[in-house]
C-alpha cells in the first residue's frame, strides 16, 4: 500500500464540481509534483488530503493515509493526524505565521499540542528544528518574530512547523513562488534534504515548470480539476501525449519576439539617470544614547536608461531593488544624489504633474494595487489626478476604450469591478492603468512573477508588442532571471544596494564576469532541452 493514496476522487462546493475522478499516489521517500494553471485544482487536492475545505463541500472517492481512511475520520481524528502524519507548508510565510507570536513560540505550538511534553523540552527541539533549516540559534533565538525576518528565513520557520512531528507527508504548496533564484535554491535543496533524510514522502505544487522536473520524481498535470497527464519526470518529459502538457512545456520555454532595438544614436539627454544615489533607513539604536543607526540599502547607485530603450534589474530579495524604484517613482527620498527624468531632477517632495504623465508602474499584485469598489473605467483613470489638462467627457471614454483595447480587453469591460477578473486579465487593466497618459516610461515592478506559464507567456507578448505599437521604454524589475533575459536588451545586477555588473543582457547572461553574478545565474533552476522537443510536440 501507498504511503499516500488517492483513487476517483471528486469534489464538489455546492452544486459547482471542482475536483473531478483525482487519482495518484505517493510511495515514501518520493517527491510527487502537481502542476497546471491557476484554477486547475492544484490546491484544492492539497487542501482536500488535509480536510482543509470550505463548508458545504462534498467529498467523494478513495483517499487513504499510511493506511488512514481520511474520508472516513472525523474532525477530532483529523485534528490529530494535521501535523503528525501531514505536514503543510504554504505559499506565503508570512500569512501562516503569527505576526504577534515569536518563532519559537510557533515551532513549539505543534511539539505541545500533540505531545503534552514539558516547555523546556518542546523548546530544545524547537531549537534543533531550527537549526535543522539553517536558522542557526547565534542569529535566530526563539525569542525573534516574523517581521524580523526575510521571505527565505520565514519559509524556513514555517518547514520547521510543519516537520516538528517527522510527519509520513509533507505538502509544500507554491513555496518558492515569491522567492529570488539563490533563496529558491536553497529552500528547494533544504525540501530535497528532508525527504531523504526523515525518508517521507512530498508533494509539491508549483506552476513553475523547472522546478518541477529538478525537483520530482513523478508529475501530475492538472486542467480544469480532471488529471490529464501522469508519469515519471524522466518518461513525462520525453514523451508529452496530452496538448495542454505540450502547452505548458511551450509557454514555459516561450521566447518573446521583441521589436529590434532603435538603431539611431541615443538621444543626448537620457530618458532616465540616476545619479550616486544613495537611501539610508534608519534602524533601532542599541542603546538609549547611543549613536544613530543606519541601513544603507541604496548605496551610490548610477545608471541611465535611453528612449526605446528595455533595461533590467535583478538581484536577491533585500538587494535594493524595491527601494530604487520606489525612489525613482518619487516615493522615498534620497540622502545623496539625484534622479533625472528626461533631464529634470525629482523634485525632493516627489514627482511634479508632467512627470508622473511621462512615468508610470506596474506592481507586482495587481489586484492589491486597486481599489476593489471602484469599477475599472475609475481605476485606469487614476494617473489623469492631478492633470489640468485631464481628458473629460467623450474623450475621456476613448482614451478608456483605446487603452483597454490595447491590452486586449473589451471597452465593455470599464464598467465591471476588478474581482470580476482572473489574475491575468486584472495584469492587463494594470498595464492598461499604465499606459493611458501615454508614458515614455513605465517601470514593472515583478509584474510577472505570480502568474503561471501560460498566462505569462500571454503577458510578456502582450508588452512585447506594446513596445512596437507605443515606443515603450521601460525599467523590468524581476527575480526571474529567464524573463529578464527575455525582455531586456541590457540588464544591470544588483548587490547589497549596489550595481555589481551591467551589459547587454544576451552577453551577461552567457559570459557573467561577476561572482555575484555568476551564482544568481547557476542558482536559476532550467528546464531540460528534452522538455523543449516534447512541448514542441
Amino acid at each position: 500500500m501507498s504511503l499516500l493514496e488517492i483513487t476517483n476522487l471528486s469534489l464538489s462546493i455546492g452544486a459547482y464540481p471542482i475536483l473531478r475522478g483525482i487519482s495518484l499516489s505517493v510511495e515514501p521517500g518520493e517527491i510527487l509534483a502537481i502542476t497546471g494553471e491557476s484554477g486547475s485544482g492544484k490546491s484544492m487536492t492539497a487542501l482536500a488530503i488535509l480536510r482543509l475545505l470550505p463548508n458545504c463541500t462534498t467529498l467523494r472517492g478513495h483517499l487513504s493515509l499510511d493506511g488512514t481512511d481520511i474520508l472516513a475520520q472525523s474532525e477530532t481524528e483529523m485534528c490529530a493526524l494535521r501535523g503528525q502524519k501531514v505536514g503543510m507548508v504554504f505559499q506565503e510565510p508570512m500569512t501562516a505565521l503569527n505576526p504577534v507570536q515569536t518563532i519559537g513560540d510557533q515551532v513549539m505550538e505543534t511539539i505541545l499540542l500533540h505531545r503534552g511534553c514539558p516547555r523546556a523540552e518542546a523548546e530544545k527541539e524547537a531549537r534543533t528544528l531550527l537549526d535543522r533549516v539553517g536558522l542557526p540559534a547565534d542569529r535566530f533565538p526563539l525569542s525573534r518574530f516574523p517581521h524580523e525576518l526575510s521571505g527565505g528565513q520565514r519559509q524556513r520557520v514555517v518547514i520547521a512547523m510543519a516537520i516538528a512531528l517527522r510527519p509520513a507527508l509533507l505538502i509544500a504548496d507554491e513555496p518558492t513562488t515569491a522567492l529570488d533564484v539563490t533563496t529558491q535554491a536553497q529552500i528547494l535543496t533544504l525540501l530535497r534534504d528532508l525527504v531523504r533524510d526523515y525518508g517521507m514522502g512530498m508533494v509539491i505544487i508549483t506552476h513553475d515548470l523547472a522546478v518541477v522536473a529538478d525537483m520530482a520524481d513523478h508529475i501530475v498535470v492538472m486542467r480544469k480539476g480532471e488529471v490529464v497527464e501522469t508519469g515519471s519526470t524522466q518518461w513525462l518529459l520525453a514523451n508529452m501525449h496530452h496538448p495542454y502538457t505540450q502547452k505548458l512545456f511551450a509557454a514555459s520555454s516561450h521566447k518573446v519576439a521583441l521589436p529590434p532595438a532603435s538603431a539611431t544614436p541615443p538621444h543626448p539627454v537620457p530618458l532616465l539617470e540616476v545619479r550616486d544615489a544613495v537611501r539610508d533607513y534608519p534602524v533601532a539604536r542599541k542603546r538609549l544614547f547611543g549613536p544613530a543607526q543606519h541601513m544603507r540599502a541604496v548605496d551610490h547607485v548610477s545608471f541611465t536608461l535611453h528612449r526605446g530603450e528595455r533595461l533590467g534589474l535583478v538581484g536577491e530579495s533585500g538587494c535594493g531593488k524595491s527601494t530604487l524604484t520606489r525612489a525613482i517613482l518619487g516615493l522615498e527620498p534620497l540622502q545623496s544624489g539625484e534622479i533625472l527624468l528626461d533631464g529634470t531632477p525629482l523634485a525632493r517632495t516627489g514627482l511634479a504633474a508632467d512627470q508622473r504623465r511621462k512615468m508610470q508602474v506596474v506592481f507586482q499584485d495587481p489586484f492589491g494595487s486597486f481599489n476593489p469598489r471602484h469599477r475599472v473605467d475609475r481605476l485606469i483613470t487614476e494617473p489623469f489626478h492631478g492633470m489640468a489638462d485631464a481628458p473629460k467627457g467623450q474623450d475621456r471614454v476613448e482614451q478608456i476604450a483605446e487603452a483597454l483595447h490595447a491590452v486586449g480587453l473589451s471597452p465593455e469591460d470599464a464598467g465591471r469591478y476588478i474581482h470580476q477578473f482572473s489574475g491575468g486579465q486584472r495584469q492587463r487593466i494594470a498595464i492598461a492603468r499604465a499606459l493611458i497618459t501615454r508614458p515614455e516610461l513605465i517601470l514593472f515592478d515583478e509584474a510577472v512573477s505570480a502568474l503561471d506559464v501560460s498566462v505569462r507567456a500571454q503577458i510578456l507578448d502582450l508588452l512585447a508588442d506594446l513596445c512596437g505599437s507605443y515606443g515603450l521604454s521601460y525599467l523590468f524589475i524581476s527575480h526571474d532571471l529567464s524573463v529578464v533575459r527575455n525582455m531586456t536588451d541590457r540588464c544591470l545586477v544588483m548587490r547589497r544596494g549596489q550595481i555589481v555588473e551591467e551589459g547587454r543582457t544576451e552577453a551577461l547572461f552567457s559570459t557573467p564576469q561577476h561572482p555575484y553574478t555568476q551564482s544568481l545565474i547557476a542558482a536559476a533552476p532550467v528546464l531540460p532541452n528534452i522538455g523543449h522537443e516534447a512541448a514542441r510536440g
